[in-house]
């Protein structure tokens, strides 16, 4: 059946391929382009192409639409992306922890303002570039987020906070189909971005430098301090929480005998606490606001495959249900089969069955002693 279809159109190709796609199927498709940051021209011109908000994206998303012969409309969302993304991604930095600004993006903008617009506009969904799959379970009608086609384009792990009612108001016209299939779709159709460089940074630092920006949003999160061992011995100093992410071995300044790691930022201490690299390894961690999709709870040890980053491979593991904490509806443990190494407060944490996403959460402790 036929449906009214608002797309968030970035300018690039996924999203215009999911534009063209849902036309091409009968939909009264509506293309969106979110100005979600000021434009200020990079110096480098190689990161000039296809940043956010940059007059090339919004220029291409325009041509695209015209192409497809489809309403195209630019909002206006800085004041809402600031308060809802770029506040909680210097906040998380400043507390310690290893933010991912795309799920709450996806979760508060895409599916949440953009899709109370589009039922606004009387429109049955909210269509975007993401690889990933969406389908009704027959038996309960629960809705279920699945992996994309593409194993390497996968980007499910950034999906995994969408609600029952979110989902069924969401289309991913191009989770079905590989990269290279989506580019010669684009350029069959003579899409202008058919052959726009993907996107490799954090779309409102086009220059990358994530921690120039933090340092301009919020100069408190760089405060010098120490730098501690695991029995609190100071072994250094350093200049500020947000440079750096559990894991990291560079820019400590310290040398030893045995290389030393980030193994916890503590925020109570404004300390950095470094150890070996047996140190930096774990095999269980505390995730909460937690969201269960594929089934409606989690009543006891549930086996899984997890996955702590978007470059990282799942592996096997267990979740098990936890009592949730203060200002966290939902909580669960999970216990990996072997130790993973830099799990990073933070980060998400995505649960999968083959290529089921069963659910995710944020990644609050990464042991059973840990605050």
């Amino acid at each position: 059946m036929a449906e009214r279809i608002v797309v968030g159109m970035s300018g690039g190709v996924d999203s215009s391929v999911a534009a063209a796609l849902l036309v091409e199927q009968g939909h009264e498709v509506v293309g969106v382009t979110l100005r979600v940051w000021p434009w200020r021209e990079p110096a480098e011109a190689a990161q000039r192409f296809g940043s956010c908000c940059s007059p090339e994206a919004v220029h291409d998303a325009r041509e695209v639409a015209r192409r497809l012969g489809i309403a195209h409309y630019l909002l206006n969302s800085e004041r809402e992306f600031d308060e809802t993304v770029v506040e909680q991604f210097a906040r998380e930095y400043a507390a310690g922890r290893t933010p991912v600004p795309c799920v709450v993006c996806n979760q508060k903008v895409k599916f949440g303002s953009l899709l109370h617009r589009a039922r606004a506009w009387d429109a049955a969904a909210v269509a975007t570039g993401h690889y990933a799959r969406i389908s009704r379970q027959e038996r309960t009608g629960r809705m279920l987020l699945w992996r994309g086609r593409d194993e390497r384009k996968d980007q499910s792990d950034f999906l995994w906070p969408l609600t029952q009612s979110q989902l069924a108001a969401a289309r991913f016209p191009v989770g079905e189909m590989s990269k290279a299939a989506v580019r010669d779709k684009a350029r069959a159709l003579g899409l202008v971005s058919a052959d726009t460089p993907d996107s490799q940074e954090i779309c409102f630092v086009p220059d990358g430098d994530y921690r120039g920006f933090l340092r301009r949003r919020d100069p408190a999160a760089f405060r010098p301090g120490p730098i501690l061992d695991g029995r609190g011995t100071v072994v250094g100093r350093h200049a500020g929480l947000a440079n750096f992410t559990v894991g990291q071995r560079r820019g400590l300044g310290l040398s030893g005998a045995r290389p030393l790691y980030v193994t916890a930022l503590d925020p109570a201490r404004n300390a950095v606490v470094v150890g070996p690299t047996e140190e930096v390894e774990t095999d269980w961690l505390r995730a909460e606001q937690v969201n269960l999709i594929a089934v409606e709870s989690l009543d006891g040890p549930l086996p899984v495959t997890a996955k702590i980053r978007h470059s990282h491979r799942p592996v096997p593991a267990r979740l098990h249900p936890a009592p949730p904490r203060e200002g966290s509806e939902r909580s669960v443990e999970v216990r990996f089969a072997t130790p993973q190494r830099a799990v990073s407060p933070g980060q998400s944490v995505v649960f999968y069955q083959g290529d089921l996403v069963v659910g995710g959460g944020v990644i609050a402790r990464v042991s059973p002693g840990s605050a």
